[in-house]
């Protein structure tokens, strides 16, 4: 089986997973680069362990994770697709299983609120991973009279964190938002659908999804 560590020295990969993060800048979105896809497959790492899933699925998660903005490379729009149908190519020609190149592809398709599904628990520890990796280091913009509403956002959160419960029952985002750059409500103005999809994904692992910032509970 293909593993994650091999992945992340393919050349190839990360000259595409470069080049889609350099797309997104020149847009203006926050960064997607290696410090976010290296965030995402530790936190499907920790998701599935905690849950008692298979070493080889939390592979194929960690996997799915790298990959999964590469779409972005075409184009912002739909790129969880067309990122689904590059990994395949670059996988097949890795030479890895059918049955998990079917798993990981399915999972990067599904990744983005516009039309996502939790199709598997693989699939479930992407979204979740991916939606809660909202922190300060991400915005490009360093002027701060300039910020439009993903900037406030992105540079209000102080602090984050995805915990599972000791019983295995609920996931909870915890984020410490400095209100002086952005607010709770512009939090729900551009993230309302993200949490939504999270809720999913939460309850295709079994969990319920809670949302607290500074320290309240919200969802």
């Amino acid at each position: 089986m293909l593993k994650f560590e091999e992945l992340k020295k393919n050349r190839s990969v990360n000259a595409y997973i470069t080049g889609a993060d350099r797309s997104l800048a020149a847009l203006g979105f926050t960064e997607h680069s290696f410090a976010h896809v290296t965030k995402v497959a530790d936190t499907c790492r920790y998701i599935l362990s905690a849950l008692g899933f298979s070493e080889h699925e939390i592979e194929l998660a960690r996997i799915a994770a790298y990959l999964h903005d590469i779409g972005n490379l075409v184009n912002r729009i739909d790129h969880s697709q067309s990122g689904a149908v590059m990994a395949f190519r670059i996988l097949d020609k890795l030479n890895m299983d059918a049955e998990d190149i079917a798993t990981v592809v399915s999972a990067i398709g599904n990744h983005d609120e516009g039309t996502g599904v939790p199709v598997d628990a693989v699939s479930a520890a992407l979204i979740l991973a991916d939606k809660s990796d909202v922190r300060r280091s991400r915005v490009r913009n360093r002027d701060k009279s300039t910020f439009d509403i993903h900037d406030r956002v992105n540079y209000s959160v102080k602090g984050s964190s995805l915990k599972i419960s000791d019983d295995k029952k609920i996931i909870t985002l915890r984020l410490s938002i400095d209100t002086r750059y952005g607010n709770i409500m512009e939090y729900f103005e551009i993230f309302m659908n993200r949490m939504i999809l999270c809720r999913k994904a939460a309850e295709k692992l079994g969990l319920i999804f809670k949302l607290e910032i500074n320290n309240q509970p919200l969802l």
